[in-house]
């Protein structure tokens, strides 16, 4: 039931409103089952028009099992969980997709610290629902929970960031792309209230219009934007507005490991970078461990997805971590992806130091990148590395790059496929050598 980030799926076939009310129960139920008070729970959804629809169907269902919900409304996923932490509430629940199209929608949890739920507590959340909710005594009368609303909360949120990251931007000018998403308000907002000159693009959510050909997924019109207002920088953000990513004034993109660079960089200088690391995915580009070496910045590696960066910053330490997508985790200032915060702080780097935002990327140069899928059947794809013929040519081609390349090959979480991913100094020469190598898997595995 539930994935890496939550329950997902096309909203009213897959993710209906009876799973959702379901998923209120069970969840209310299993994270406030301890306490000795009526639990509260808080609740948030970005733009998509099912959000209304699952909403209700939540709060309905811990309701139904003696929860008091706040609803808050539309609101960016680090929103949410700073909310649930501050107000000391049970849980936080956010209605999102976060970058899929607008029809998918999806659940997650946070717990009252505004951590994302351990698999250990999904399971039990899932048990509950399988068994019929078996664990659970329905209230009646004064025991059944009720709704209030708190549809100003955006503003906690917008004064909080504020707060944590004070800096004047007047003089700059920005391209801003909202995705049609959560973060429509707060956003405009933060960076207008700093002094920004601010363009904001993709800026009128409808309900539908969700991430369409917008935001951290598709820069192409930012980019254009960019260069035509003369602007200083272009911020993009997806659908629920944990992830962030950026254009500088000559159009190119500054993806999540440099924005990562840029701003450890400036913490290392100023003392506050906790362990001397960045904690990253695999998927990291080659440039960053590059920069990491050159700066005596520790690269720490985590499997892919942001749940495992989190998990490996609180066991050693670190407070800065995230991925190549823009999901950035400040851990020092949020429980989660912030792209307000992450934006924030480039932005600071840029007044602080008086560079153009292509100046500040030039710390981290990336390698050319080559992603080609090796079709295997579904029962192999995890035992790719038990052919010693593959492991021979992986190692083979490592030499040949002699550290001025990588090869990196996992398999699909949820198709028939063994993915490779070759980086290089040029890109053409690397697109073969993965071709080469996925075919190479295909034929030995097949």
């Amino acid at each position: 039931m539930f994935g890496t980030d939550g329950v997902r799926g096309v909203a009213n076939r897959e993710l209906t409103p009876m799973l959702a009310m379901q998923l209120g129960m069970a969840g209310a139920y299993v994270l406030s089952k301890d306490a000795d008070h009526r639990p509260v729970i808080l609740v948030g959804c970005d733009t998509r028009r099912s959000g209304d629809m699952l909403a209700n169907a939540i709060m309905a269902g811990a309701c139904a099992v003696g929860a008091d919900v706040i609803y808050l409304g539309i609101l960016p996923t680090p929103a949410v969980a700073f909310l649930a932490k501050k107000h000391g509430a049970d849980a936080g629940v956010v209605i999102s997709a976060s970058h899929n199209p607008m029809e998918f929608n999806g659940i997650k949890f946070f717990d009252g610290h505004g951590f994302k739920l351990p698999d250990e507590k999904e399971d039990e959340i899932q048990a509950e629902i399988e068994s019929g909710m078996k664990d659970i005594t329905f209230p009646t009368g004064e025991g059944v929970g009720r709704v209030t609303y708190a549809l100003d909360a955006w503003k906690e949120y917008v004064d909080h960031a504020l707060e944590l990251v004070p800096v004047r931007l007047t003089g700059f000018t920005f391209v801003v792309d909202t995705a049609e998403g959560a973060s429509y308000k707060t956003n405009i907002e933060a960076l207008e209230r700093l002094g920004a000159k601010v363009i904001p693009i993709h800026n009128h959510p409808n309900g539908i219009n969700i991430n369409r050909n917008c935001g951290s997924t598709h820069l192409e019109e930012l980019k254009e934007r960019v260069a035509a207002e003369h602007a200083d920088a272009g911020f993009a953000f997806d659908g629920d507005a944990d992830r962030f990513l950026a254009v500088d004034e000559k159009g190119e993109e500054v993806n999540g490991d440099t924005i990562m660079a840029i701003v450890a960089g400036r913490m290392k200088e100023k003392g506050t970078l906790r362990k001397n690391s960045i904690v990253v995915t695999v998927m990291s580009n080659l440039g960053l461990f590059v920069f990491g070496e050159e700066n005596g910045i520790h690269i720490e590696k985590t499997k892919v997805g942001d749940r495992y960066v989190l998990e490996r910053m609180r066991e050693m330490g670190a407070n800065i971590g995230g991925e190549q997508s823009g999901h950035i985790i400040l851990l020092d200032e949020n429980t989660t992806g912030d792209g307000l915060l992450s934006c924030l702080h480039l932005a600071k780097a840029m007044a602080e130091t008086g560079k153009p935002l292509s100046a500040l990327a030039s710390v981290c140069r990336m390698y050319p990148q080559a992603l080609v899928n090796a079709h295997v059947d579904n029962t192999k794809k995890e035992h790719y590395s038990e052919y010693p013929e593959i492991t021979s040519r992986i190692e083979a081609l490592e030499q040949e790059f002699a550290g001025k390349g990588r090869v990196l090959i996992r398999p699909s979480g949820t198709e028939p496929l063994v993915r490779v991913m070759i980086e290089g100094e040029d890109q053409a020469a690397i697109q073969k050598k993965a071709e080469e190598l996925a075919d190479f898997i295909e034929k030995t595995m097949s």
